[in-house]
């Protein structure tokens, strides 16, 4: 092949790769969908009730999220997870288990956002919702719980609209517990969540 062949191929070629390479930047109008699997470790101290420790186990499980940038470096992600059963023990006792159901809604700020990168790290603040259920102790009852929650977190390009994504964001998830309605206690779950998976963009 004739040098001006070479130089050719070569300029298409890091043409072609200049192109996928600004084509990785987020930008303003961007929507994207998350999924991946993810570690929560609830804080050591758990809160007390009926005048005992309480303890909330460490768990595992599936998350999701979507969201929408409005602006190159801002935008909003609705994310959660799939109910999360984790055991308790009261006093060092085993009283079953209780089903946690988290939901974050969060404004994300993309540093790297309208720029060429393949690396987009980001981070948010945002709102929590804890929804309890499925209580095996008869007659308790883990109330729901709001609170705030943050997030850090990268997505890695691999193509225009395919990515690795690695995160961690923390709770503040404390739950009024109640036996037979009467309230006995609060449970500080305060969950930290390790995870990781895939986003695709569109």
């Amino acid at each position: 092949m004739s040098k001006i062949k070479w130089m050719s191929a070569a300029v298409i070629a890091g043409s072609c790769v200049f192109a996928a390479q600004a084509a990785m930047a987020y930008g303003a109008g961007d929507f994207f969908v998350r999924g991946g699997f993810a570690k929560v470790e609830p804080e050591s101290d758990n809160g007390r009730a009926l005048s005992q420790d309480l303890d909330v186990s460490d768990e595992n499980g599936f998350t999701y999220g979507f969201g929408y940038l409005f602006h190159d470096k801002i935008g909003v992600e609705l994310n959660g997870t799939e109910k999360f059963e984790h055991d308790l023990t009261l006093g060092g006792a085993d009283i079953g288990s209780v089903d946690r159901m988290p939901v974050n809604l969060l404004v994300n700020y993309y540093p790297l956002g309208g720029l060429d990168s393949r690396v987009q790290p980001y981070v948010g603040a945002g709102v929590n919702y804890t929804r309890f259920s499925g209580e095996e102790l008869s007659g308790l009852n883990v109330r729901r719980s709001y609170g705030a929650v943050g997030q850090v977190g990268v997505d890695l390009a691999v193509t225009e609209n395919f990515m690795f994504n690695g995160f961690a964001n923390y709770a503040d998830v404390d739950a009024d517990v109640r036996l037979n309605g009467t309230e006995v206690g609060e449970a500080k779950v305060d969950p930290l969540t390790i995870g990781g998976g895939v986003t695709f963009r569109f």
